[in-house]
């Protein structure tokens, strides 16, 4: 009895959870009209009321369709038009037309949002231990799809000439630029890495697994805007030798000249947020750049980019929520090193780009089912990045987490964090 009574508790904690993510989602899109959330700027980003869709057919499909006797879905049309890559799910709506979705509207998926929370809520207590863990990676899916959802209407927000404001909120006040970078010595020798414990964690994030790491150190901050026009002032998107052969070539067939969302203004740089179009702020750290800008300046600056295994290493015994990350709706921009409670700015503020492919670990395996799918599929061509941003929610990201995106992607918060030999 009392263990069913734990369980109960359980999942009704699990419930609590559950309602507050959903909530954070639907507060992201309240200031948008239903063209606002419609629009789709390219294949890489999603409409704002596509993630608001596609994280409720998620949840209705491996929870309520799978876990649930006698539920009926809410709209069986709904299951073509927002599954996003799950083969095993069948057809689906190209990803690179989902901006046409007219319809349904903005307002018929909020209210399938709440028919599909509530039934959620509703069959909590009678859930098996399968559905519950579906939940809480479903909680963890939304979690990713929200800042995918900031990015995403950035980047619409970016391409309109008029450089709307989503949100309205007073810049960050000038602050004291950071010291001269820094550089701490990581640890050396074989040290384990990948996810352990009972903690959630995504299958891509383990087994936990022994590397070697030679002599090595890095930067005790990640790089600056200040910083990072240098590198421009230097010639740094114009000469070749800093350039793998694949970011020169995109550099140049692109007409790369600085980090997205960067343009020239009066005798200043200028970059386009969420809050507006405003100065590049010097001390913040330098943020949507891609691997390839990444790795040039890190050539440039006479070092190199961090493993997954050396990043992970300095950061384990860190609290991963520490740092500017995504709290409540609003405007959301990396913050200067003085307002960051992250050591180092670890976590927060910017994803990390590193040397490393995403590839399995050693003794990977997908889960059984479409949701193997979730991230084994993808393990190709991608890179690791590190920590968190701030436009992460609060509590998602670990030590042991690894985003992953191609070399030429840009539009999330991406930064760098420099690395050499020993």
């Amino acid at each position: 009895m009392a263990a069913r009574a734990q369980e109960v508790a359980d999942a009704y904690a699990l419930g609590d959870a559950f309602r507050k993510t959903r909530n954070l989602s639907v507060a992201i899109a309240a200031p948008l009209s239903d063209a606002d959330a419609t629009i789709q700027p390219y294949a890489d980003a999603s409409p704002a009321k596509w993630h608001l869709a596609h994280t409720t057919w998620f949840l209705e499909t491996f929870v309520l369709r799978d876990h649930v006797a006698g539920h009926r879905p809410y709209d069986p049309r709904y299951a073509f038009l927002f599954n996003s890559y799950y083969e095993a799910e069948g057809a689906r709506h190209a990803r690179d037309r989902r901006g046409m979705l007219a319809r349904p509207s903005l307002d018929e998926i909020r209210a399938w949002r709440v028919a599909v929370d509530a039934a959620i809520h509703s069959a909590l207590p009678s859930l098996p231990p399968v559905a519950l863990d579906l939940i809480r990676l479903g909680i963890h899916h939304e979690q990713q799809h929200q800042e995918l959802m900031l990015t995403d209407l950035l980047a619409s927000f970016a391409a309109n000439p008029l450089d709307p404001t989503v949100w309205d909120r007073p810049r960050n006040q000038p602050v004291p630029m950071p010291d001269t970078l820094g550089w701490k010595e990581g640890r050396t020798g074989i040290v384990e890495i990948g996810h352990a414990g009972d903690n959630f964690a995504f299958d891509a994030e383990g087994p936990r697994h022994r590397v070697f790491l030679a002599p090595h150190a890095l930067a005790d901050r990640p790089v600056t805007n200040a910083e990072w026009q240098e590198f421009i002032a230097d010639g740094g998107y114009s000469r070749p030798e800093f350039w793998l052969s694949d970011g020169w070539a995109w550099v140049k067939r692109e007409a790369i000249d600085a980090p997205l969302y960067w343009r020239q203004g009066e005798g200043t740089w200028m970059a386009f947020a969420l809050d507006g179009l405003h100065p590049v702020h010097p001390a913040a750290p330098v943020t949507h750049i891609s691997y390839y800008e990444a790795d040039a300046y890190a050539r440039w600056a006479g070092a190199r980019l961090p493993t997954e295994a050396e990043w992970e290493s300095a950061a384990e015994g860190l609290d991963p929520a520490a740092g500017t990350q995504l709290d409540a709706a609003g405007p959301v921009r990396p913050r200067a090193a003085h307002w960051s409670n992250s050591p180092g700015q670890m976590f927060g503020d910017v994803w990390q780009w590193t040397a490393s492919a995403f590839l399995p670990y050693p003794g990977f395996q997908p889960v059984e089912g479409a949701v193997g799918e979730y991230n084994g599929k993808f393990m190709s061509g991608q890179s690791v990045l590190k920590g968190a941003s701030c436009a992460t929610p609060r509590g998602h990201s670990r030590a042991s987490y690894r985003n992953f995106f191609y070399p030429w992607q840009r539009w999330q918060f991406t930064g760098v964090r420099l690395a050499k030999d020993l």
